[in-house]
């Protein structure tokens, strides 16, 4: 079973890396345990965490509303709530051997 990301009912739970200042926003593969995230935010003033809810977000079909940090605001370790998901983009779940 895979470990960046796990689903509780129709909530899916997804551990994110996040790489802020990249140039264009992507899922990239595995970090360790996590999800890497590039995004082309800077880590300033919350402009990373409201960019990476705004790609997510696009990303899974669902409003921003919908989607919540669960754990790591301040960090580049994110944990985030995705409710009711209405499409998994490619390269977002990636399997481990």
């Amino acid at each position: 079973m895979p470990s960046h990301y796990l689903w509780q009912g129709d909530s899916l739970i997804l551990h994110c890396h996040l790489q802020p200042k990249s140039s264009h926003d992507e899922f990239c593969g595995l970090h360790g345990d996590r999800i890497k995230i590039r995004i082309t935010a800077p880590p300033i003033d919350g402009k990373a965490n409201s960019h990476l809810l705004k790609f997510l977000s696009k990303s899974f079909g669902v409003a921003k509303s919908r989607i919540t940090i669960v754990s790591g605001e301040l960090s580049r370790q994110k944990t985030v709530s995705i409710s009711n998901p209405t499409k998994v983009p490619e390269g977002a779940l990636v399997e481990t051997k």
